[in-house]
């Protein structure tokens, strides 16, 4: 969940943007204190799930090869070296499972492009197997879900091997309007992989973390309002929030019904679109989902949808919005913005300023009055049938306040407590809340697209990332685009576009409902133009 919009709100030939990197003093590659001891040696090093793929076929490596090597650079960079802390929890049987499937492989039988492929999972995603879903919170200790959620079924029917689960912003960065992204309770603090003293964004901060410093190929994270794009933002991936009710929420810890899904994280398009077309699906369990487009997909070659669009002239003829008011007052981030404009010409994209945001911002009051609410529906709903040792948000608050040492060190739990005094979603101040933020934000998107003939909207996903602070929270500055497509539920994604202070920074695509395909065509061809992606150095330091 990224608390700054509401926060905020209620109180190619010739152009490369891949050498890119924008500072406003000496580069911190220059640093002295770039940390030179750690070997950074690793034999599968930015491997695509293709390249994994390929090696597997070619017999050069087993699923159970490719399991045992990322379990050993999760010790070596997670656990040790730089102590990334992104992984909570590791799967005991994830080398027996790609075993069983290279046994498979052996006979034949290969289930699709993730079969064998290990996959990191946010920890507030049921797994009906050895492993806790927490959210982070030390008051969900012992919470092992007597089964699997929809998508985590969808991945093990697909041959994917559950790896483990991944460190997250505590209730998804639902806890405390002072929280430093990044931190949970029980995994503590996560941290980026490009500067150690900094934050990764959040609430999928592990997934993102995880997926940039090589530790797996692709994550699973889930996203209220920019806990996909932030973090993948920030550690130089790819992250893709797909439309609402494309991705079954059933067996996810929720904030919001509204505004809840989950969506891939990974180091390129390709392997993003790959992840998504396994997750999509109709889901009994999740109204959502019982949508006219993703009822018909199990009739849909959903790969072949999501990856024929993955050629370099995507951008070709494409109309694009982007906010003509500048983002924020960081001259760096108003160059890159400008760079990125020019890379969306040169590969033949029609540019359309105007000005939208003012628009949508003034919703952000409405949007958190209407997840305070879900929130507190949500969560009641999912712990009285949970196996954790709290049944209600109200037990949960006075665990933290009992346990106050261990569960609140630095920042408290003002949202928690918040939410817990709402009605129900009867309430009359509810449903108006719910009206203008999402009604509200599709209208004006709506009207803004078709007024314009628009193919997508784009901009600056966030600025780089911000120092770790856990007493004073974090300090994101006033350059977000995560709200808009969150409030209205519509698809975004956001690619590397740069780097600014040596840092990534990502540009984003997001458009009209179940518009995946086309957005991830023109996430493609940028990220083809821009080469913008660059493993991180664990800089010890600026």
């Amino acid at each position: 969940m990224n608390r700054r919009s509401f926060l905020r709100n209620s109180g190619l030939a010739g152009i490369s943007l891949g050498a890119l990197s924008i500072t406003g003093c000496q580069s911190a590659r220059d640093s002295k204190n770039v940390s030179q001891e750690f070997d950074d040696s690793f034999e599968l090093m930015e491997y695509s799930v293709a390249d994994l793929q390929d090696a597997m076929e070619k017999g050069r490596y087993s699923s159970a090869d490719i399991t045992r090597l990322f379990l050993k650079r999760i010790e070596a960079i997670d656990r040790s070296g730089p102590k990334l802390n992104s992984v909570i929890e590791l799967n005991p049987d994830a080398i027996a499972i790609a075993e069983m499937l290279d046994k498979e492989r052996a006979e034949g039988r290969v289930r699709g492009p993730l079969h064998g492929i290990p996959v990191l999972l946010k920890d507030n995603i049921d797994t009906g197997d050895k492993m806790q879903t927490t959210a982070g919170a030390l008051a969900l200790e012992g919470n092992r879900a007597s089964k699997d959620a929809f998508i985590v079924a969808q991945l093990r029917s697909a041959g994917a091997v559950i790896l483990g689960k991944t460190n997250l912003s505590e209730w998804a960065n639902f806890r405390s309007s002072r929280s430093c992204s990044g931190w949970s309770s029980r995994g503590g603090q996560t941290k980026s992989p490009y500067l150690l003293t900094h934050n990764p964004c959040g609430s999928s901060s592990g997934s993102g973390v995880s997926i940039a410093a090589n530790l797996a190929a692709i994550a699973v994270g889930t996203e209220t309002d920019g806990s996909i794009v932030c973090p993948s933002s920030a550690c130089g991936l790819v992250g893709i929030k797909p439309t609402v009710g494309l991705v079954s929420r059933s067996g996810i810890i929720p904030i919001s019904h509204t505004q809840d899904t989950a969506g891939p994280m990974a180091r390129t398009v390709r392997d993003a679109a790959i992840l998504l077309s396994v997750l999509a699906g109709s889901d009994a369990g999740d109204a959502a989902t019982n949508h006219p487009y993703v009822r018909n997909l199990q009739s849909r070659q959903l790969l072949e949808e999501y990856t024929k669009e993955l050629h370099p002239d995507a951008l070709n003829g494409r109309r694009i919005g982007i906010e003509k008011k500048p983002q924020g007052d960081n001259h760096h981030i108003h160059a890159l913005l400008e760079k990125c404009k020019e890379i969306l010409r040169a590969k033949g994209a029609i540019i359309v300023e105007l000005e939208y945001l003012d628009q949508l911002n003034e919703l952000g009051g409405a949007e958190f009055e209407v997840l305070q609410y879900e929130f507190k529906d949500g969560v009641n709903r999912y712990l009285a049938s949970s196996n954790a040792p709290v049944k209600t948000l109200s037990e949960v608050i006075a665990f933290n306040q009992k346990n106050e040492d261990r569960a609140m060190p630095y920042f408290k739990q003002n949202l928690l407590e918040a939410c817990d005094t709402m009605g129900d979603l009867n309430s009359a101040d509810y449903k108006k809340a719910l009206e203008a933020s999402h009604k509200g934000s599709q209208k004006i998107l709506d009207e803004v697209m078709e007024r314009n003939q628009l193919d997508a909207l784009a901009g600056i996903t966030m600025g780089p990332s911000c120092a770790i602070d856990p007493w004073y929270g974090d300090r994101w500055g006033d350059v977000s685009l995560t709200q808009p497509a969150a409030t209205s539920g519509y698809p975004h994604i956001t690619v590397p576009a740069a780097q600014v202070y040596d840092l990534p920074v990502g540009f984003s695509f997001f458009g009209k409902p179940f518009s995946e395909a086309s957005l991830i065509g023109m996430a493609f061809a940028f990220e083809q133009a821009t080469a913008a992606r660059k493993k991180p150095e664990f800089r010890a330091s600026l």
